[in-house]
């Protein structure tokens, strides 16, 4: 039997949550806060934690922290019903076990106890706190992403970065950075594909003032630029022979030699990036097999958009916000968005809603307004990012993900929420509550019986 602590400013889920460890052979023990899960811990080790992240005074994050700034540090996962990019990835980079979104099943409980106690007390570094970049979405999928990135901010480890042209490579490398504690340092990026071959070297490793007609002064090269901070290698699958059998040398000894001058130290987190299989271009002689093996130390795959089907709504209304619109997709629209195969991922996506805030007259996104998207016969889609939960479980989550949409859409304003969802206002306060969300209002509840 191990003991478990549960931290949650909300006595139903924090009990909920102790009757299905309880039910699992475990002891539960409850703190109402971050304060009080502290006073817990002094005075009696637990084998594991789970707190919550949204609390009064000290928030789940600076307790993860805490907790797992201490020789005694159980496993600690944090539990939320508003996962974002930057939250994920500052848990995880924080040293939480895993992130977890509320509502938390059963089964998926159970999963994520008997990891962390097989995982035991081992602790993660902890570095201070950065500013993140965005990955937006909440799928399986990108949050796998987030959790990856969380984990590995924090090393130094080479990383190779993959996926189709447009899923955010750049942004998962900027990610990388931001959260590491090379973050105040540079992050320089390089596209591979896009530079003459005869360049490539002098735009990598620099030159010397007249080391070729045309060098009229010295050049850094991007190695040295990021000297501290992050390379960033965009593309690398594009790059010749020649330049790749030079790279590998700077790699492996961390020593460039600028074009005409002598070989300088270089401290640079290296991180690659291509949309190209590079075990099958190993396989077709094009590219070196050392260099593979010397980039994939730890491979992120960035998932298409057509399997992140969860997040291509939210990424659209995500990007008519970002510039300002006050348009808004009818829900025809968002199921065309939902249903088009997206070959060119967010990038598209993104491209197609800024120029709709600009064509479009009206206030309403109609399906009219997606001639290009409309009149593509929808490719074969891949295995779909589908939960792997149980059927309430699941329920569960689309409840939430369709209040939380009814809510975008009518600023907060409960009542229009509660309209666009066709039920009564009472009971979206109800479910509101029942899903760990926010349930302020400046509006005074209807009285009667919640269900009805």
């Amino acid at each position: 039997m191990a003991v478990i602590l549960v931290v949650d400013d909300d006595p139903a889920m924090r009990h909920a949550i102790a009757e299905s460890i309880t039910d699992m052979g475990h002891e539960a023990r409850l703190a109402e806060s971050g304060a009080a899960a502290l006073q817990a811990l002094d005075k009696h080790a637990v084998d594991a934690a789970l707190i919550d992240l949204r609390m009064p005074g000290m928030d789940g994050l600076e307790l993860l922290a805490r907790i797992r700034d201490r020789t005694d540090a159980p496993q600690v996962s944090v539990l939320t019903a508003h996962a974002t990019a930057h939250n994920t990835i500052e848990a995880m980079r924080l040293g939480a076990f895993d992130h977890l979104t509320k509502p938390i099943g059963r089964e998926e409980l159970s999963r994520v106890l008997v990891a962390m106690l097989a995982a035991g007390n081992n602790k993660q570094a902890m570095i201070p706190d950065r500013d993140a970049s965005e990955l937006i979405g909440s799928s399986n999928a990108i949050r796998a992403v987030q959790k990856a990135i969380g984990r590995l901010a924090a090393s130094d480890l080479t990383v190779l970065i993959t996926g189709e042209t447009g899923t955010g490579k750049e942004l998962a490398a900027r990610a990388l950075h931001d959260h590491g504690d090379r973050a105040r340092q540079p992050f320089v990026a390089v596209n591979c594909a896009a530079i003459p071959a005869e360049l490539m070297e002098t735009e990598l490793f620099g030159h010397i003032k007249g080391a070729f007609s045309g060098a009229v002064r010295d050049r850094l090269g991007a190695f040295r630029e990021a000297h501290g901070g992050t390379l960033f290698l965009d593309e690398i699958g594009d790059m010749d022979s020649a330049m790749q059998a030079k790279i590998l040398r700077a790699l492996q000894e961390r020593i460039v030699t600028p074009v005409g001058g002598s070989a300088t130290k270089v401290d640079a987190r290296i991180v690659a990036a291509t949309h190209r299989d590079l075990a099958k271009r190993v396989d077709g002689g094009s590219f070196r097999e050392d260099l593979f093996y010397r980039l994939n130390v730890v491979p992120i795959h960035l998932p298409a958009l057509r399997e992140r089907l969860a997040d291509i709504v939210p990424l659209a209304e995500y990007f008519l916000a970002r510039v300002g619109s006050s348009k808004r997709l009818t829900s025809a629209a968002a199921a065309e968005l939902v249903r088009y195969a997206w070959p060119g991922n967010v990038r598209e996506l993104k491209n197609i809603m800024e120029r709709l805030d600009v064509t479009v007259q009206g206030s309403l996104i109609g399906v009219v307004d997606l001639p290009d998207i409309a009149a593509t016969v929808p490719a074969a889609l891949p295995v779909i990012d589908w939960p792997d939960e149980d059927l309430p479980t699941a329920t569960l989550r689309l409840e939430e993900m369709l209040i939380r949409r009814a809510l975008a859409r009518s600023g907060g304003n409960r009542a229009e929420a509660a309209r666009l969802l066709n039920i009564n206002r009472q009971m979206l306060y109800t479910k509101l509550k029942r899903l760990g969300m926010d349930v302020s209002t400046d509006e005074t509840p209807v009285d009667g019986n919640p269900d009805n």
